[in-house]
């Protein structure tokens, strides 16, 4: 059954479908870095007309967690016995030129996670030391994030804490889409609409007037929903449609979103490329304070200096879609996997990680 999914054939004919259904040029754009792999990966641009051009959005986690934040946890990690743990991609990912991959060699106690849980887990074997957990994610992690802060006051654990990066998609979609960027559709994330609900989505479709498909990761499934992207606009309708109806119910998962409401509440947020979006991000409620490594370590991050991203870099370009990523000047260059200058080429699921590791099918 999985192999529907991939199978040769099926997308020969769908991307003839989208071959005979676009009527003009369109710029379609995916906003899940899950997506931006798997287009490269399959190499689906080189399938599509040329008219037709897929574009990355904001859809990275660890590529739109500004470098104040990533200041902030430097800032933890140099202190006397604090352990910072954070998920791998996030340790490389420079803030001037710093990093907690390069503190970690040079001594601090930084490690790699694979999830919150393993975080308070060393909590509870390291009671000496202090454990802050730096929550990187959207929609799709911050229920486990949440999960284990409550688990964390139910054990009283005084030495765990979370500084929380999470952010939501709603609030950087309105922000970008609403303020002119060259968009005619949206290929709208699956993995959060699954926490979501796909009905999250339509104020794409209602309030910005662009037609929008939440999409599975597979190649048919993407090009499925193309296809109902390119076939809407040539009819003039702009609408949601689910195009992941095994995974995305219009309700979402009830259950994650009620954990992440008792744990959080939406704040302002700055994102790397859309700068300050009120709303946008997740604070941990009050009732957690004890747990909230921003307020726990308050004047230990307002003393730290705060580190720039390099002049030169153009991540925040490509996270908004105004450039690809062989138009930034570092690329393949200074910029490379190996030695990263931006988030962007940082991460699994970063735009030029994308276009270097998969050349020319690729952005």
């Amino acid at each position: 059954m999985a192999d529907i999914y991939e199978d040769k054939k099926l997308i020969g004919k769908l991307t003839a479908r989208i071959a005979s259904a676009l009527r003009h040029p369109l710029t379609i754009m995916e906003v899940c870095g899950t997506h931006t792999m798997s287009i490269a990966a399959s190499g689906l641009r080189s399938l599509l007309p040329p008219e037709l051009r897929l574009i990355s959005g904001p859809g990275c986690p660890v590529c739109v967690t500004d470098s104040s934040l990533i200041s902030a946890a430097l800032a933890l990690a140099r202190l006397p016995r604090v352990t910072l743990t954070t998920f791998g991609d996030m340790l490389r990912v420079p803030a001037g030129e710093q990093s907690l991959q390069y503190l970690r060699e040079q001594g601090a106690d930084v490690r790699l996670v694979l999830s919150p849980l393993d975080a308070l887990e060393l909590a509870q074997q390291e009671q000496e030391r202090q454990v802050v957990f730096f929550a990187v994610g959207f929609e799709t992690t911050a229920p486990l994030t949440a999960s284990t802060l409550e688990l964390a006051r139910e054990l009283d654990l005084p030495n765990f804490s979370v500084l929380s990066a999470h952010k939501t998609m709603p609030a950087a979609l309105r922000s970008l889409l609403g303020g002119g960027a060259r968009v005619d559709g949206l290929l709208c994330p699956g993995h959060v609409a699954a926490v979501t609900g796909a009905d999250n989505f339509d104020f794409v479709s209602r309030e910005l007037g662009l037609p929008a498909a939440v999409a599975g990761f597979t190649p048919v499934e993407i090009l499925l929903a193309v296809a109902a992207i390119v076939e809407m606009s040539a009819a003039g309708e702009a609408k949601l449609v689910n195009c992941y109806k095994r995974a995305v119910k219009p309700e979402g998962n009830p259950a994650a979103r009620e954990i992440m409401e008792r744990v959080f509440l939406p704040c302002d947020a700055r994102w790397r490329g859309l700068g300050d979006l009120p709303g946008s991000g997740l604070a941990i409620r009050p009732e957690f304070a004890a747990f909230d490594a921003g307020k726990r370590f308050a004047a230990e991050i307002a003393a730290a200096p705060v580190y720039r991203d390099d002049p030169d870099c153009r991540c925040g370009q490509v996270l908004r879609g105004d450039i690809s990523p062989r138009q930034c000047p570092l690329f393949g260059a200074a910029c490379t996997p190996q030695h990263p200058c931006g988030a962007c080429m940082v991460s699994s699921e970063g735009s030029c990680a994308a276009a270097y590791r998969y050349g020319e099918g690729s952005l």
